[in-house]
């Protein structure tokens, strides 16, 4: 699905609409954190960040646009062609890697913020996925992770809906086994050494035809770890 990631109508029109709230929660989160205007329109300038699992860069490039210095980073180098085409196309700025986040880790890379939006369902391990993106978060950095819970309800809306009603995405795009809960996604960061700062749930709003904020966390939630300055991972 290369080809189609910047196209608002195509297999990614979902994350199209969710995108305009995730860069607001990072920008706002991000802020806060690091003592920032987030009204400026490069209010994330001298930020190094990391995009796990990228895809064609429609996270990675608004990022850019609001100051940040951007690496995004994908397994398949299909998503990674599209982006740097896009970023091309577009004039932005973004060092696209064809690479995992294991390989990044492995090189000693450090990001003020690492992102693992809309990923961590998708991986084999959790915990050990965790830890590698922690051990690339600098001392006093953060970490932000999109997912789904793993609920009856996820499954009626996530799967059923999102897929095989509604077609937002392919068939076939999650597994409800691999969802995670909010608990397991919270130990997963503890355990990294990480503090969890910030965690908020996501519903869509269909009278709005856009994606909020909320306190409900039974399907899509976010949230953000940081790494204390003093402290190393728990043994």
């Amino acid at each position: 699905m290369a080809a189609t990631w910047w196209d608002p109508k195509g297999p990614m029109a979902a994350l199209h609409k969710f995108n305009p709230l995730r860069l607001s929660y990072i920008r706002a989160q991000a802020a806060a954190h690091f003592d920032l205007d987030p009204k400026k329109l490069d209010c994330l300038k001298g930020l190094r960040m990391l995009d796990i699992g990228c895809g064609a860069g429609i996270l990675s490039e608004p990022l850019v646009r609001l100051g940040a210095s951007m690496v995004g980073a994908d397994p398949a180098e299909e998503n990674i062609e599209a982006a740097r085409a896009h970023a091309e196309a577009t004039g932005v700025s973004v060092d696209y890697r064809a690479t995992t986040a294991e390989a990044l880790a492995e090189a000693g890379e450090q990001f003020d913020i690492v992102l693992a939006m809309e990923v961590v369902e998708h991986v084999v391990d959790v915990p050990a996925f965790v830890e590698t993106c922690a051990d690339m978060v600098k001392p006093g950095g953060l970490i932000f992770a999109a997912t789904i819970n793993r609920t009856l309800k996820s499954f009626a809306l996530a799967i059923v809906g999102a897929e095989y009603v509604l077609r937002w995405v392919p068939r076939g795009t999650h597994q409800w086994d691999k969802f995670v809960k909010p608990e397991e996604l919270e130990l997963a960061f503890e355990d990294a050494g990480l503090d969890v700062i910030g965690e908020r749930g996501v519903i869509y709003n269909l009278i709005a035809d856009r994606w909020q904020l909320s306190s409900d966390m039974d399907v899509n939630y976010m949230v953000v770890g940081s790494r204390p300055k003093s402290k190393g991972k728990v043994s």
